[in-house]
């Protein structure tokens, strides 16, 4: 990405770090979120940022041990914006004050109103005397740098925006990147439109410059693809391709966790579509027998991802040796997996092809979907012509149901698991929703219930449905389904699926949840 402007996000661990680059991403801005304590006056030099954005975070600037930014983000000569705690820090390094008093927090939804300074950030801004934004701070800034002066205030933040032109600095004390700061997306149009960025970062782009890459990495060495079926790995496959042609080959493993027909469907839509070599790879008795009796949810996707590795290295032999191993990692499960030594954010959860990677490694990995969200690889797809059939379908994990059998995983509970997502996935096609939902599927609970059916006493498995729409799977609501879907589906499962007597609709948001239950 280096011949594209590019735009740093320190992220001190704020929640919403993310949703920061999501706003830039939708402005065709390319960016990368780094730890504070991973940046350096090195690694600056090395990324040569056009502008940088210091996010939110948890600590107190006067704190032992606070998050800092690298001083020299300060003589770079590029615009800087501070947001939350990031203005705090901006305020603290230059010379400013930052405080923490009584009645000065807040949380939540805030008004703030201008003052008779202007400034182009705030173009748009204010047409209405004042704009309603999203707060979450327990500090203030009680006295700004020398050069700042103050551009809105709120009830509890009597600098809530702040800016010396002259350096090019900004600092807001709410959160723009959420959407309960409704023009918050402006804000940052307007930064980057000060900052200089073009808005070159296309699709378009972003393929010729992956090629390129790819080929560069590769050179003449053979790679093999971990095939799932889903749009990730679907597109990672037809990208890598188009780059060295047969020197790939794609690897569909089923690990017997798969849904209903779900293999036979794959492989088949994989070869009607797409002439390029393709092994199913049978490998559920190897996967069941190492899940047996296991429970952890981390236990599990580490198991899965060490055997996954098994696998490829086996087949990379048997095609003469390949070098490379390719995957449809996106930035989210980096985001999730990673947590920087020292730092304020922490693990979610380890996805497999991440945080689940043994230490052995014999391939050299190949993921040219590491930087973008889900939607923008769905973008990517449509950019190399993908099927609908293949864009459109809902995200299914690699661990696959191992993730949706929380507990024990049992042959009897992945068998029930499967006719009831069957049943569940008919149901939402048939109402016509499946393209309105971001992410569906049945999970089975660790659990038995008591139940009467034919005037008999039962005692059977509970499943929980989840439905959720999200953009980029970072954070996701539940789907309004009506009361009347919910009790035809529910009707369809139990009579449909004997062994389970109880239905459960998981209403639960992320956060404070995840989309899978492991």
């Amino acid at each position: 990405m280096t011949q594209h402007d590019r735009l740093l996000i320190i992220d001190f661990g704020s929640q919403v770090t993310q949703l920061i680059a999501r706003r830039l991403r939708e402005l065709n801005v390319y960016c990368e979120i780094h730890p504070f304590n991973k940046v350096d006056d090195a690694f600056l030099r090395a990324f040569a940022p056009k502008a940088i954005i210091f996010s939110g975070g948890p600590a107190s600037v006067f704190a032992e041990n606070a998050p800092m930014p690298p001083a020299a983000a300060f003589t770079l000569g590029v615009p800087i914006l501070g947001i939350c705690y990031g203005q705090q820090v901006m305020m603290h390094c230059l010379g400013g004050l930052v405080e923490r008093g009584h009645g000065t927090a807040e949380f939540g939804r805030a008004f703030v109103t201008p003052t008779e300074a202007t400034s182009p950030l705030l173009d748009g801004w204010f047409q209405a005397g004042r704009e309603q934004v999203w707060m979450s701070h327990g500090d203030h800034v009680s006295r700004l740098a020398p050069g700042f002066q103050v551009y809105g205030t709120s009830p509890n933040a009597p600098f809530a925006i702040t800016a010396d032109p002259s350096r090019h600095f900004y600092a807001v004390q709410f959160h723009p990147e959420v959407h309960h700061t409704p023009k918050g997306a402006k804000l940052y149009e307007n930064f980057v439109e000060m900052a200089g960025f073009k808005g070159d970062w296309t699709m378009g782009a972003y393929r010729a410059d992956a090629i390129a890459k790819i080929r560069a990495q590769v050179g003449k060495g053979r790679v093999i693809c971990a095939l799932s079926g889903g749009v990730d790995s679907s597109v990672a496959a037809i990208l890598i391709h188009e780059a060295i042609g047969d020197q790939l080959t794609c690897v569909y493993v089923d690990h017997g966790l798969m849904r209903l027909n779900e293999s036979e469907q794959v492989v088949s839509m994989f070869r009607e579509h797409y002439n390029l070599p393709l092994i199913h790879a049978d490998e559920s008795a190897l996967f069941l027998g190492k899940l047996e009796g296991v429970s952890d949810p981390e236990t599990k996707r580490k198991i899965i991802g060490g055997l996954f590795i098994e696998v490829f290295e086996k087949h990379a032999k048997a095609i003469g040796g390949a070098e490379f191993l390719a995957q449809g990692t996106l930035y989210p499960d980096v985001i999730e997996s990673v947590s920087f030594s020292g730092g304020p954010s922490v693990t979610i959860k380890s996805h497999h092809n991440v945080g689940g990677l043994p230490a052995r490694m014999n391939m050299q990995l190949v993921e040219p979907l590491r930087e973008l969200f889900k939607d923008e690889v769905r973008a990517l797809g449509r950019e190399l012509g993908l099927p609908q059939s293949f864009i459109g379908r809902h995200p299914f994990p690699g661990p696959g149901l191992a993730i949706r059998c929380p507990g024990e995983i049992t042959a009897e509970k992945l068998d029930l698991l499967r006719r009831a997502d069957a049943v569940y996935i008919d149901q939402i096609r048939k109402h016509g929703l499946y393209d309105e939902i971001w992410q569906a599927f049945a999970a089975i609970l660790p659990m038995k219930t008591v139940g009467v059916m034919g005037d008999g006493r039962t005692y059977d498995y509970a499943v929980a449905l989840r439905a959720v729409t999200s953009v980029d799977g970072m954070t996701a609501d539940t789907y309004p389904f009506s009361h009347e879907f919910l009790g035809e589906t529910m009707t369809r499962i139990i009579n449909e699926v004997p062994g389970i007597n109880r239905v459960f609709y998981d209403v639960t948001s992320k956060p404070p949840g995840t989309i899978e239950l492991e």
